[in-house]
């Protein structure tokens, strides 16, 4: 008798195909970053020496010196590093939610709907490198010219400036906490980053909107649910696997946009402390992981899962 051949449950096809989709990553990642991160390791534990004439570096075992350098006898290292993760956990929770909420609105029919899905997703295009090239180029160009002006017309308007000051003066004399005043005030005052950051986010969450089953809606509605108790209730923990995705991205972009590369890129390349250099992104990248991991690992906690 034929033996019969043995059906995969769906369970097991969905993670056939999971691996099938991260696997072109993972073969990069094996080919191209494990050695890179080696290679990292060996340079934070050594003292590199380019060998100008021959060509190639040699490499001299230092131990913990550069670490050592680093938290001890580097002028800046640690201030910038406290604070890229300060405006990283800034930024994350403000990018999320403002993600979310123009996804919302963005979601809804509306003449013009796709224009200004456009709009919001420009940032992410500008901010390739040739075009961000081009605007520095262009913004250099202007200076003295139509900056100047800009400059005179704002001067020209500074008795109608408005003064946050006495507003935050008023919300204290109220008994809101100050760390909650400071936290609004750094992230009006981070807005602009906060919209150019939050493209890839906005997109994401639409299609987590558009993938929630109409029905859910439909029942909500006649069991009475107001607006409010259906966006807790329904459209959030519909999302929340969406959520962990862009909290993840976003903690990634930040990382890479931070001044900890910049100063890891700088001392690399201009100063030629390469050991040095490799110390700066050890730390910052097991500091973004750690913190990574944490948040992660509270939002799954809170997470619902549809199938």
């Amino acid at each position: 008798m034929k033996k019969k051949k043995r059906k995969l449950s769906l369970s097991t096809k969905r993670m056939i195909m999971g691996y099938i989709f991260i696997m072109p990553w993972f073969v990069g990642f094996a080919i191209f970053y494990v050695r890179s991160i080696i290679l990292t390791g060996q340079f934070s534990l050594s003292k590199l020496t380019v060998d100008a004439n021959v060509g190639g570096y040699s490499l001299e075992y230092v131990g913990l010196k550069n670490f050592v350098y680093a938290f001890r006898e580097h002028g800046s290292f640690k201030q910038i590093l406290t604070t890229s993760i300060g405006n990283m956990l800034i930024d994350v929770p403000l990018i999320t939610f403002f993600s979310l909420f123009m996804a919302m609105l963005l979601n809804k029919k509306f003449p013009g709907r796709a224009v200004f899905r456009a709009i919001f997703f420009l940032p992410v295009i500008l901010n390739s490198g040739a075009i961000a090239a081009m605007m520095d180029l262009a913004e250099t160009m202007m200076n003295g010219g139509i900056s100047a002006t800009t400059a005179e017309v704002s001067g020209g308007t500074s008795e109608l400036a408005f003064d946050i000051e006495y507003l935050v003066d008023m919300f204290i004399n109220l008994g809101i906490p100050s760390s909650v005043l400071e936290y609004l005030s750094s992230a009006v005052g981070r807005i602009n980053d906060i919209i150019k950051a939050s493209g890839i986010q906005i997109i994401i969450f639409i299609a987590a909107l558009q993938s929630i089953p109409s029905s859910m809606y439909e029942v909500a509605k006649i069991e009475g649910a107001t607006a409010y108790e259906t966006f807790w209730k329904v459209t959030f923990p519909m999302v929340m696997p969406h959520i962990i995705t862009n909290v993840v991205y976003t903690i990634v972009d930040s990382f890479t946009n931070s001044e900890v590369v910049d100063l890891a890129y700088t001392t690399a390349l201009s100063e030629f402390n390469y050991g040095l250099s490799s110390v700066f992104s050890i730390v910052s990248s097991v500091v973004t992981c750690s913190i990574l991991a944490i948040i992660v690992v509270l939002i799954q906690r809170r997470t619902f899962y549809y199938n």
